[in-house]
């Protein structure tokens, strides 16, 4: 990958991918719109295509269909899982024997789409492939050969349009197609595809990816340009389990920097974009396969992966790789309870506050000090992954409360209440 530099810094149009100096904060009460891609086609009706949008119909609103009954609400043990993680069938660590070059991981989602297009299963991948314009920015496409499904490989991780490629797969007749996306991507197909005709008669399978806390295009290069010591060259970052934020270079260099010294400013609000502060289905709970790491261990370079079999066909595309996949024992560790009830009241404390902070609160070797300490007693593996929902689906509630009191009772689902509850904040459901 080329230096940040060298990419154009003028494209469609007036736009200027440059870094900023400044962060453009979002407007208040702006209106929530994850970017999906549905409502950038032209094929069918725009108006058809917003009453599809999950910040109109809420969270979790097509899982009963989808699966026979919605979670359980139960927070006792045995059940707690579903309640933050979904209906599953079952769910394991694994990871590729062979490992796909180049990939985030080791390329389950990748070899999954490979397989299924090889093997006939579908007709094509609605996927993303990287804009010219910087190496992060997302471009949708309709991958129908193995080569477009190689170009795809890696996380984009802004809000991305790639629901816009069922406009090719629509209009081409395709029959039978792999949609790859993060929650709200898969909540809006599920929507529309049971509400109007044109995508009724199509097969599609569905891969889904954890997402949390994507980025407006506009703000990236400013954010990468306060975690890295070179932003140019970063080609891949990622909040990890050991606490750190792991930034890969073009030269192969990887560059850790603890949560604990990222700089202030980007604990702010305004960093991410709105509709992900609205989200409320990190576990991508409707799709038929989730394909993750928060659950993992993280293990080395071992490159472990957690996988969720949600439904008969995430059956026949895990059947479709399984053999090919090493499958390791789940483990967990630490208790979330007080790292959870500390980050959220200091969410609130940023929330209701008009001063932003900036520079690094600790520097960065004392950060990572406490990093190696928080991996020996802090949470691990599955209980890492509930402290993450725990953490993501309190402060939203919060976000959505202050910025969008009106959407309260229709965008939020039940259980998120149950959590709430469990973390003493059960009389907000009325205040």
């Amino acid at each position: 990958m080329p230096p940040y530099s060298q990419f154009p810094n003028k494209t469609n149009g007036d736009k200027d991918y440059s870094p900023v100096k400044t962060l453009i904060p979002n407007k208040p009460n702006e209106t929530l719109c994850s970017s999906c891609g549905l409502c950038h086609i032209r094929t069918w009706p725009v108006k058809e295509s917003f009453e599809s949008c999950v910040f109109e119909n809420g969270w979790l609103s097509g899982e009963a269909q989808l699966f026979g009954r919605s979670r359980s609400l139960s927070d006792e043990k045995g059940n707690q899982d579903e309640l933050r993680f979904g209906i599953y069938k079952k769910r394991f660590i694994a990871r590729m024997k062979k490992p796909v070059a180049e990939s985030q991981w080791s390329g389950i989602i990748t070899s999954i789409a490979t397989k299924a297009l090889s093997s006939g299963l579908i007709e094509g991948v609605v996927t993303l492939h990287r804009s010219k314009a910087d190496f992060f920015f997302p471009e949708p496409v309709l991958a129908t050969n193995l080569e477009d499904i190689q170009k795809a490989k890696g996380n984009k991780p802004v809000i991305s349009p790639v629901l816009k490629s069922l406009e090719t797969a629509y209009e081409k007749g395709f029959k039978k197609l792999l949609v790859i996306g993060a929650s709200c991507h898969i909540h809006v197909l599920r929507d529309f595809q049971k509400r109007h005709p044109y995508l009724r008669d199509i097969e599609i399978y569905t891969v889904g990816i954890p997402c949390v806390d994507n980025i407006k295009p506009k703000n990236l290069r400013w954010i990468l340009s306060k975690i890295s010591h070179n932003h140019q060259t970063v080609n891949h970052y990622e909040f990890m389990q050991d606490f750190t934020v792991h930034l890969k270079h073009h030269d192969g260099e990887l560059e850790k920097v603890p949560y604990f010294s990222l700089p202030q400013e980007l604990t702010q609000t305004d960093v991410f974009a709105p509709s992900c502060l609205s989200c409320f289905d990190y576990f991508n709970s409707l799709s038929d396969i989730t394909v993750g790491y928060a659950g993992a261990p993280l293990v080395g370079n071992e490159k472990l992966q957690w996988v969720f079999l949600r439904t008969e066909k995430g059956e026949a595309l895990l059947n479709l790789i399984e053999t090919e996949l090493e499958i390791f024992p789940e483990v967990s560790g630490g208790n979330r309870k007080e790292a959870v009830k500390e980050g959220i009241k200091a969410f609130i404390n940023r929330l209701h506050s008009d001063k932003i902070e900036s520079g690094r609160k600790i520097p960065i070797w004392a950060g990572m000090l406490l990093a190696k300490l928080f991996q020996k007693i802090g949470v691990k593996g599955v209980e890492f992954a509930r402290y993450s929902v725990d953490y993501h689906l309190i402060r939203n509630y919060f976000f959505v409360k202050k910025n969008y009191p009106e959407k309260l009772k229709s965008l939020i689902p039940p259980n998120v209440y149950v959590i709430l509850k469990e973390y003493g904040f059960e009389n907000e459901k009325s205040s």
